[in-house]
């Protein structure tokens, strides 16, 4: 895991929380990972894994 920044990846994954990006991820099943124990601990949230490559967003 990278540390967060503000704007959205160039060449990673991101976690994207209540429309924010939270955190960078160098695999796709590291952000999925991280995004499903997220969840897990706080089901109200929106969460999304955000694809630099295709600029696509996935849901959790």
């Amino acid at each position: 895991m990278v540390a967060a920044s503000r704007e959205l990846p160039i060449s990673c994954y991101g976690l994207e929380v209540d429309g924010r990006l939270k955190a960078e991820f160098v695999t796709r099943d590291g952000a999925r990972a991280g995004g499903e124990e997220l969840k897990k601990r706080f089901p109200m949230l929106q969460i999304r894994i955000y694809d630099a490559q295709t600029n696509a967003r996935e849901e959790i």
